[in-house]
């Protein structure tokens, strides 16, 4: 694929999905989520993505479905305008300019012309209203939604702390600890506050709200953890509430049940809680869900469930209460202290997961593959509680071997623990091989294996550098005793230090001869055999931060960048400084698969990216304000097969492909191609297909064909029909295009009726049944072909006349050997 003069950043995953409850489609086949700026459609039965919508200039902050169409999908942003969308195709039907800052969307089925969003009256912080907007016929793909009014003022900017009560008679808005209700028929409000109350799990405000869907009832949740239902609030003097508790911190959301039977609630502990009949008597639990839960959706045939939770995870859960499915992209950690790693056997993206787990991450279908448990503890969800979690992680050139790093949160006296992993192709997955307490007396600050392959099996070297102020060398060893479990295990084999200064980033050159590393301001390069101290880099003044070997070409070059702003390239045959620039370089990313290297700067509000070769001064591509946030990590991930470039400033990217992620752990790319094109298009036709209803339109038009055993002219008048339809464009953008853009049906009569016409130079039915027989024919006996066939077929009552002359008539095995001359290829007679 040839690339456009202007590469693009491309969303790829991660993110997440703040105020935005995910939606079911009508028939429970689909679960559409609002992530980033785009909203995504899942398969529930498969867990795959099958389409992603985008045309949102910001993030997307709600989705509901059509009430009065179902294949339809209202959407809003912090753009400030409401999509409407077909969803299965992935088409804008309108857009409604709003003009302010939409932080939520509500779709009430009793407002057939009109949606409800909540808006930012000045700016992104509030404060905030609940508007009505009433959607405009008006004709064109964008119009203004100039008719809007204020229904409550003041409310809070969660979309979980509004809900609408029975028929869309109320609206109800709880902030802080007030609950207001606002009736549309009387236009009366209604306020009732709480008095305030602290606890240790938090004080009673409010922080989510839920209405019965067939009763005038009122279920709030509280940072307590407490439930409140109200009753009889249609007399402020006469309201009642009774109170369920299950919860020890934040009740994070609710949901009724379709019926209203029961009443769901989730929080911090990762634990669904099922309240029949508002009561605490009969409760039931589902735990261990992962992570706390952020919001609850119910499918509108009350089949199913699902919860999404704080970390991107969805869960779909059955009626019954049983864990169905769950759909992981990226996990959203609390901090990736791990880097991002590719796995040299899989090409995922590896770092930090769940708590103590690492994640695999596949790019080409945005799932994760598997998570491996490092810690192996339980994670108690405390806050402010100090838990082991995963710091560091290497792979070996091969992948077989993995290093691990864990750690306590702990300043003064750390609890570590290096860990070495065997990958195990019986079982296809890692196994602890050697652990090793406290491998270091302080934090271990970097970590990496000797990358060069022909040395994976028998001299691989780990390093590891700490606070301790020195560096270790790992190697592995055979164990002698028969009764080892372990054929090998892993030893320190060389302590190194200088001058008492902190080490703080180590790494290899390409071919393993060399090993550079940092002590505070100064950079020492060690031979990797003898571990002798060959020479040292001190300048410019500053720690040094990142530092990698140049490849290929320029493996004599040692780049590395310091906390003062400088990029530095040392020649390490001269030992001098080859060049600087003054750049705030927060990542360092080297291709290894080529000499670029890939250097991401950090300005206020502006991320920007240079690519260049140590041996030339100039950088081949630079992309100012690649992003608005702080780029933290990034990643060169191999490519399957070389990508075709048009430019030279383009050839970084032709044999990986560059990923960075952002400090809201956003996953992008530079492609040349947006996600959607890189979608299979056997999913995307698998939406497609599941969409078309079975009408008899379609049954006219040959979606259920007539099997193959009929009568020879049947089958020919078949593959005529077939044949025409397969190669008729009309019958195909019939089918697939929705019916709200396709022209008025006058205007396809037309070519509708044209499209079934055979042409004249397409073969006629009987030229078909013919070919039909004519293979038939040919399966008979051979003596059946060798008699002597004197009877002449019947001459057509109508001659036609050629060439002044009447037609030969044939006999019938003739026309069979006719038959044989016309099927026989003489194109080889072409090349005399």
């Amino acid at each position: 694929m040839v690339a456009p003069a202007r590469l693009r950043v491309v969303r790829c995953g991660g993110g997440n999905h703040p105020g935005a409850r995910a939606v079911f489609s009508a028939d429970s086949k689909y679960l559409l989520c609002a992530s980033g700026d785009f909203v995504k459609v899942y398969s529930v039965v498969t867990e795959e993505m099958l389409r992603l919508i985008g045309g949102h200039a910001d993030r997307v902050t709600g989705i509901q479905l059509n009430p009065h169409n179902h294949m339809q999908l209202y959407s809003s942003s912090l753009d400030g305008t409401i999509k409407l969308w077909d969803f299965m195709d992935g088409i804008a039907i309108k857009t409604y300019i709003v003009g302010s800052i939409l932080v939520a969307l509500y779709a009430p089925p009793a407002f057939e012309d009109s949606v409800f969003v909540v808006a930012s009256q000045t700016g992104n912080r509030g404060p905030f209203q609940l508007i009505s907007v009433k959607l405009t016929k008006a004709a064109g793909q964008v119009v203004e939604a100039k008719e809007l009014s204020v229904v409550l003022s003041g409310v809070d900017s969660s979309p979980k702390c509004i809900a609408f009560g029975r028929e869309g008679k109320y609206v109800v808005s709880v902030k802080q600890l007030d609950i207001t209700i606002y009736f549309f028929s009387k236009k009366l409000v209604q306020r009732f506050s709480l008095r305030s109350s602290k606890v240790i799990g938090g004080s009673n405000q409010f922080s989510c709200v839920a209405c019965h869907p067939t009763e005038d009832c009122i279920a709030t949740g509280h940072a307590d953890g407490k439930i409140r239902i109200w009753r009889n609030f249609h007399h402020k003097k006469e309201y009642t509430y009774s109170t369920l508790h299950w919860h020890h911190d934040t009740v994070m959301d609710l949901a009724y049940s379709v019926e209203g039977t029961y009443l769901l609630s989730g929080g911090v502990e990762a634990v669904l809680v099922v309240w029949p009949n508002e009561s605490d008597l009969q409760r039931d639990f589902l735990p261990r869900l992962g992570s706390p839960i952020e919001h609850i959706s119910m499918a509108a045939d009350g089949s199913q469930c699902c919860t999404l939770h704080t970390d991107n995870r969805i869960t779909i859960i059955d009626s019954n209460l049983r864990f169905s499915k769950s759909i992981q992209g990226l996990i959203k950690s609390p901090n990736i202290k791990t880097g991002l790693v590719v796995d040299p056997r899989t090409k995922a993206l590896v770092l930090n997961g769940e708590p103590g787990h690492l994640q695999f991450y596949c790019l080409q279908t945005d799932q994760q593959l598997f998570s491996l448990d490092i810690v192996q503890r339980e994670y108690i969800h405390q806050a402010g509680l100090h838990q082991a979690d995963l710091v560091k992680v290497a792979f070996g050139a091969q992948g077989k071997w993995l290093a691990t790093v864990e750690e306590r949160e702990e300043v003064t006296d750390p609890e570590l623990q290096l860990k070495l992993w065997f990958f195990n192709e019986e079982t296809q997955s890692f196994k602890l091989n050697t652990q090793i307490n406290t491998p270091h007396e302080d934090h271990i600050t970097d970590m990496c294996f000797r990358e060069v392959d022909e040395l994976e099996d028998d001299s691989l070297i780990l390093v590891t550098t700490g606070k301790d102020r020195v560096f270790k060398v790992w190697l592995m060893v055979e164990d002698t005793d028969p009764e080892a479990q372990q054929r090998v295990s892993w030893s320190c084999d060389f302590v190194g230090s200088y001058h008492n200064y902190q080490a703080t980033n180590c790494c290899f050159s390409e071919d393993g001869s060399l090993l550079a590393v940092s002590f505070e301001e100064t950079v020492t390069i060690w031979d990797s055999v003898t571990w002798d101290l060959k020479c040292t880099f001190c300048y410019p003044p500053g720690k040094i931060r990142n530092m990698c070997f140049g490849r290929l070409t320029c493996s004599k070059y040692l780049i590395g960048t310091t906390d003062c702003g400088f990029l530095c390239c040392w020649n390490l045959l001269s030992c001098a400084l080859e060049w600087s620039a003054h750049l705030n370089i927060l990542v360092l990313q080297p291709d290894p698969l080529s000499e670029y290297i890939a250097a991401v700067s950090w300005l206020p509000n502006e991320s920007s990216l240079f690519v260049f070769k140590p041996n030339e001064t100039q950088p081949v591509y630079i992309q100012r304000n690649l992003c608005r946030l702080k780029i933290q990590l990034a990643a060169f991930v191999p490519r399957d097969e070389p990508e075709m470039v048009s430019s030279e400033k383009y050839l970084w990217l032709r044999r990986s492909q560059f990923f960075f992620l952002t400090e809201t752990q956003e996953l992008m790319t530079l492609s040349t191609k947006s996600l959607e094109e890189r979608l299979t298009p056997s999913s995307k036709q698998l939406a497609v297909e599941e969409s078309l209803p079975v009408t008899p339109f379609s049954l006219l038009l040959g979606k259920h064909r007539r099997p193959q055993s009929q009568e020879d002219t049947d089958l020919g008048k078949q593959v005529v029909q077939k044949k025409h339809e397969q190669e008729s464009p009309a019958v195909k953008e019939l089918l697939h295009t929705p019916a709200h853009v396709l022209p008025s049906a006058s205007f396809l009569c037309t070519i509708f009726i044209n499209s079934l016409l055979i042409s004249k130079d397409s073969k006629s039915a009987e030229e078909v049944a013919d070919e039909v027989e004519m293979l038939s024919e040919q399966a008979e006996d051979d003596s059946e072909e060798e008699r002597d066939v004197t009877e002449m077929e019947q001459g057509d009552p109508s001659p036609v006349e050629s060439l002044g002359e009447l037609p030969c008539k044939l006999s019938k095995s003739q026309e069979k050997e006719l038959r044989k001359i016309r099927k026989m290829d003489y194109s080889w007679i072409a090349a005399f």
